[in-house]
This record gives structure tokens, C-alpha cells and sequence, in this order.
């Protein structure tokens, strides 16, 4: 309830989807972002119930910049680039500064350059900006959302993934047959890519660099609303074909949570 107290109504996102963790359906996977749940806009947790204090460190995305339309610069929002996007025009974070979507995500990793490497020669990015140890890498057209910047230290503990830390980094492809493409290429070039898996609302792959770092590569489609319709997304926990025979088991085994009202403003409680 604090996770969705503090990004609905602290940081004026939406919450998008209401499911479980397909991995472990006795816990929610919270899903974050703009009106729509758009690409680079999307925010995610596993709020698994007594877990274990983790450690931030190398092998992990220790950071997460949001996209505002101003130079604030705190230690999770920071820009004063141009950003395009639209964002959720939140009762509690009026449009004119309101989050526009992930600006960037900061790896930590023990030997960058190998980092760097695997997402310039294998994920076709580009080095936009290199000052001391921190790399900054593009792709696209460079803009909020589209940058990942590597920072190298072989003094950083490795870090240990549970409470408080980030389980993996996404990127985006339009399709299942894109990532079907990047798939085989990955392979080839010699990583251990998972098969490709249905996560109901897209579908992903998942390899580690050589850093650590978990990656996904998930598809756009088919999207958030697929379920439920756009002015009541979040609202009600998605359903997944492959877990209804447990689905009394799982309303059971998850903690009750309430929405705030900005969330879905024009649907009547």
C-alpha cells in the first residue's frame, strides 16, 4: 500500500495493471506509468511480503531517472532536455510538471567496458558522453528514454538482489517477430537468452551482461488494455488464463490494497 500510495499519489504516476508475478503468483506485479502504460513510461514492482533487505551494488541498474519538464535534479528525477511525451495528468501532479517517463537507468557494474562493448557492438547503441567513469549510451533518436548510462568502479561490493533493489532492466521492441530477430542474434553472438515468454500483456526475453546485469527484451504489444479499457486500467487484477484453476488460492495469498481516487479520476467508485 506504500509502494502505491507513494507513485499514485507522491510522484502522480497510474497505475496500470494489477497482476501477480507469473514467476511467483503470491505477490503482486505492479505496473506504473502514463495514462496508457506506454512504453518508457512504465515503472514496475514485486512487493514480496517479509523479504530480506537486499544491497545495491555492481551487477545491478542502481538507479532510475524520471523525465520532468524542468531541471530539477534530485537523486530519482532529473532533466531539463526535451521531452516530447505526454504525460498522466495526475489530481495530484498537475501536466505542466508531471512525469513524463523513465529518462535513464545507471548500471553499476565492476569492468564498464565490457558493458559498454555488449550494448554498443550487440544492442547497437552509441556512446553519446564519457566522463570519468560514467559512460552515457544511446539509442534512437537520444531523447529522454532512450538512454542508459554505465557506471565502472572495481571498488563497488557485488550487489545482492531482494528488498529495495531492481530486479532487471527492459528494453523495447514493436513485436514478437523483432524480438524474435534479436533473440537468434543474441545467441549467435554467444549469450544464454531465455526462450521467449508470455507475460499476458507482452512478451520477453531475458539475458545477463557481462557485468550482471539482468536484461529484458519485451515486446509493445499487445498492451495493457487488452482487459480492461483505458479510463479503468488498474482497477481490477488481470487475469491470466494459465493461473485461473489458482485463482481463489492467489486472492488469498496477496494483500488486499486500495487504489486513490486519482488513479481512475473519471470512474465512479
Amino acid at each position: 500500500q506504500k509502494n502505491i500510495d507513494f507513485y499514485i499519489t507522491g510522484l502522480g504516476l497510474r497505475l496500470v495493471k494489477k497482476t501477480v508475478n507469473f514467476d511467483d503468483p503470491g505477490t503482486y506485479h505492479l505496473y506504473y506509468g502514463d495514462e496508457a502504460g506506454r512504453p518508457g513510461s512504465l515503472m514496475t514492482f514485486f512487493p514480496w511480503r517479509g523479504i530480506q533487505q537486499g544491497r545495491v551494488g555492481a551487477g545491478q541498474s542502481t538507479s532510475t531517472a524520471f523525465s520532468v519538464p524542468a531541471g530539477l535534479q534530485i537523486e530519482l528525477v532529473a532533466t531539463h532536455e526535451h521531452d516530447p511525451r505526454d504525460p498522466w495528468d495526475s489530481a495530484s501532479v498537475p501536466a505542466e510538471h508531471a512525469i513524463r517517463g523513465q529518462h535513464s537507468s545507471v548500471l553499476t557494474v565492476r569492468d564498464a567496458e565490457r558493458t559498454v562493448a555488449l550494448m554498443v557492438d550487440d544492442l547497437g547503441m552509441r556512446v553519446v558522453e564519457q566522463e570519468g567513469p560514467r559512460t552515457r549510451l544511446a539509442s534512437g533518436d537520444g531523447l529522454p528514454g532512450a538512454l542508459v548510462d554505465v557506471h565502472g568502479s572495481n571498488l563497488v561490493q557485488p550487489g545482492v538482489t531482494a528488498g529495495g533493489t531492481v530486479h532487471h532492466i527492459a528494453f523495447r521492441v514493436p513485436d514478437q517477430a523483432t524480438q524474435q530477430q534479436w533473440r537468434d542474434e543474441l545467441a549467435s553472438r554467444g549469450h544464454a537468452v531465455t526462450e521467449i515468454l508470455d507475460r499476458q500483456y507482452f512478451t520477453s526475453i531475458y539475458f545477463r551482461e557481462p557485468g550482471g546485469v539482468l536484461f529484458e527484451i519485451a515486446t509493445d504489444t499487445p498492451g495493457f488494455d487488452i482487459d480492461e479499457p483505458l479510463l479503468e486500467l488498474g482497477r481490477s487484477r488481470g487475469r491470466s488464463p494459465w493461473l485461473e484453476p489458482s485463482r481463489e488460492q492467489i486472492e488469498h495469498a496477496v494483500i488486499p490494497i486500495t487504489l486513490p481516487h486519482e488513479n481512475n479520476p473519471e470512474v465512479a467508485a
